[in-house]
């Protein structure tokens, strides 16, 4: 009976994986024990992959009966297991592969499948273990990885591991609890004299990983009517995390945890609303929950009670936010996030995130002092990484232009294109994001964002340049900060964001940018030339290519002026206007028509590059979860900075009709697409 168990084992093992499996010599010891010897599994034509010299291996009876395999002791010697990849060829390829009947699987029954799978598990988690001299090595084209394990061992409910990791550059130990029977499971992971470091990470995908210890449990699993609840938490300590993407610097979290209370019904998996967050000293209780059938639903919410607000900025990890660092702050802090998106009616995604305060206020600023923007300063603006020279705002600067002495036309014509609800939104305009999250979903990729006015400010005066996780959520902080609590006026703040941002190569303020295109000051600027300058304010350093060789505008942009020239009289900012609102009259500055260069590719101002179509960045790829977080090493950088190498625009005279005819498909494609993003900020 036990050679045909085997030889069948053997035999799915060929047909179904193409694993050779050999077995020097099987044998019972007494009615439920088998004591295997010489076991050696080798894909076919791939590198081997284990072998061990003797593996005894006991089941309990009564489970047995009933057709459950429940392990109750194993006993393992001198085994080896080796995974390579070498140029994508990987020995372990078989662990990837779809079973036939795994459609069938997926549209059944979720908590079924859930409360079997945490049986399985516990069934295979064996009363008594005894390991000795087991070896785990992993290789690919660049990176090895050896785990020792000279003892590991579980007696009496209590399991212990010590792990030599690269031959003694570092030893771990796995510690806890195992009681299956009460389908409890607890273990943690530290390392002796130092944190637990993931050397093979951070070279394979750039991220500096490392902590004291962490852990996890599995508290319960039961079914209560159609679900399946698992109940577990999992916690670390003195986390550190520094990747690119993430933050400029090492971020460090000195505790944090979950009680994560996992809900899978017949068509669901969620994190229920009864679980809870700890980070240091505060706590959130998260609300996560996909639906799979008959459509894809995903819902995610996040609340806190009321905090004191102290604690909260206390409880940032450090490294996390710079210029909010040291920051003094008294009153309490209230938190709520509610996202809801039905796959199959994108358009109406639900979205709304909100911070309330009680007797807020701001004692003492930190590393930045957010009062600066009513105050002259200095701002230095980069390109590239790289610092240009520097331009104080302020009167000595004989380019500042103070709000009142810029042209009406140049003020209504960025806020219409850029933020129509500046004066009445308190930074936020929580409409713009949802129909971002929208677009974004259904072009699948990130195409546009939702920056207010008042978020490029702050990006641009307080923040770094650098496209980080990190740098994103300090700026939506200080925003607030400012837009919430009187730090600044709004005509200030107007004034500010017109005299710093970009207009041009090397161009930056509104008095340079009028200057260089229109040789004049911006108190005299035209409603055409005001609209000219709004439409380049999303990719300034392409300015130049709006004009043709004779200094007049391209007709491709005719319908952008005749848009936002009627959305500007529909408020009365301008008066109608049959001409589209200035577009004939505009001429570029004729020194500049011979100096016409190539364009540049501007760098997005969000995460991961969104906000623009333009912007070289294309459908997601088929990545996996590290790579769709921290993204391969410069590749798509690298990608996209050789798709963003521009020509200079031809000469319209010598087009053939068919061009011409695409010209206006792709002029009135643009028209539309405007017509889209102006209807999404509430304008038409």
């Amino acid at each position: 009976m036990l050679e045909k168990a085997l030889n069948k084992a053997k035999l799915k093992a060929r047909t179904e994986y193409n694993l050779d499996v050999k077995i020097g010599s099987a044998s019972f010891t007494g009615l439920t024990t088998v004591n295997l010897k010489d076991i050696t599994i080798v894909p076919f034509d791939r590198d081997s992959l284990l072998k061990i010299s003797h593996f005894q291996v006991s089941v309990k009876v009564w489970p047995l009966l009933v057709g459950n395999v429940k392990l109750s002791t194993i006993i393992m010697e001198d085994g080896k297991l080796n995974l390579s990849s070498i140029k994508g060829v990987r020995n372990y390829e078989f662990l990837f592969r779809k079973k036939r009947d795994s459609t069938k699987k997926a549209s059944g029954n979720l908590a079924d499948f859930a409360h079997n799978l945490m049986t399985q598990f516990l069934y295979k988690i064996p009363d008594d273990l005894n390991l000795t001299n087991f070896n785990i090595a992993f290789h690919d084209d660049t990176n090895r990885l050896n785990l020792q394990i000279p003892k590991a061992v579980i007696e009496r409910g209590k399991l212990f591991s010590t792990i030599f990791v690269n031959n003694g550059y570092a030893t771990w130990h796995i510690a806890g609890n195992v009681n299956t029977s009460d389908k409890n499971v607890a273990l943690k992971l530290y390392a002796d004299n130092k944190k637990v470091e993931l050397p093979f990470i951070q070279k394979k995908y750039g991220l500096k990983l490392n902590f004291d210890t962490i852990g996890t449990e599995l508290k319960k699993e039961e079914q209560s009517g159609d679900e399946t609840q698992i109940y577990s938490s999992c916690f670390v300590r003195n986390l550190l995390i520094n990747h690119p993407k993430i933050a400029s610097n090492d971020i460090v979290v000195p505790s944090a945890s979950i009680d994560a209370n996992v809900f899978v019904g017949e068509n669901y998996v969620s994190v229920d609303s009864s679980s809870v967050i700890h980070l240091k000293n505060v706590s959130a209780s998260p609300f996560i929950k996909i639906t799979l059938k008959p459509t894809k639903i995903y819902e995610l919410k996040l609340r806190t009670d009321w905090l004191d607000a102290q604690s909260l900025f206390n409880s940032f990890p450090s490294g996390l936010f710079e210029s909010l660092a040291g920051i003094r702050v008294s009153g309490k802090l209230k938190y709520g996030l509610n996202f809801y998106l039905n796959t199959k009616d994108p358009d109406n995604v639900k979205f709304d995130s909100g911070l309330q305060k009680e007797n807020f206020k701001v004692l003492q600023y930190g590393e930045t002092d957010l009062t600066k923007l009513n105050q002259v300063f200095v701002y230095t603006p980069y390109e590239k990484g790289k610092p240009m020279p520097p331009r104080t705002v302020g009167p000595t600067n004989p380019n500042f232009t103070p709000l009142n002495q810029i042209s009406p036309n140049l003020r209504y014509a960025v806020m219409t294109a850029e933020d129509p609800s500046f004066y009445r939104h308190h930074g936020f305009v929580e409409e713009s994001i949802r129909k971002s999250i929208a677009t974004d979903f259904k072009e699948k990729q990130f195409k546009r964002g939702g920056s207010t006015i008042s978020m490029q400010l702050v990006k641009n005066v307080f923040l770094s340049r650098q496209k980080t996780l990190a740098r994103k959520i300090e700026e939506i902080l200080i925003v607030w900060i400012i837009e919430n609590n009187g730090v600044s006026t709004k005509n200030r703040m107007l004034e500010v964001y017109f005299n710093i941002i970009e207009w041009g190569r090397n161009v930056y303020g509104i008095g340079e940018a009028s200057r260089y295109y229109f040789g004049k000051s911006p108190s005299q600027l035209t409603i055409g030339e005001s609209i000219y300058l709004a439409s380049i304010v999303p990719k300034p350093k392409s300015g130049l290519y709006s004009f043709l060789p004779d200094g007049s505008l391209r007709p491709s942009i005719h319908g952008y002026f005749n848009l936002i020239g009627r959305l500007m009289a529909s408020k009365g900012y301008t008066p109608p206007d049959t001409s589209a609102y200035g577009f004939y009259t505009v001429r570029l500055r004729e020194a500049l028509r011979p100096k016409m260069a190539p364009v540049d590719t501007m760098a997005v101002d969000s995460l991961n590059q969104e906000g623009d179509a333009d912007a070289g960045v294309g459908p997601m790829q088929h990545l996996n979860f590290l790579q769709r977080l921290f993204g391969k090493k410069d590749t798509v950088k690298e990608a996209s900075e050789k798709k963003t190498v521009s020509k200079p625009a031809a000469d319209t005279t010598a087009k053939t009709p068919k061009e011409l005819r695409m010209e206006k498909r792709e002029q009135r494609r643009r028209e539309k697409e405007k017509q889209r993003e102006l209807k999404d900020k509430g304008l038409i």
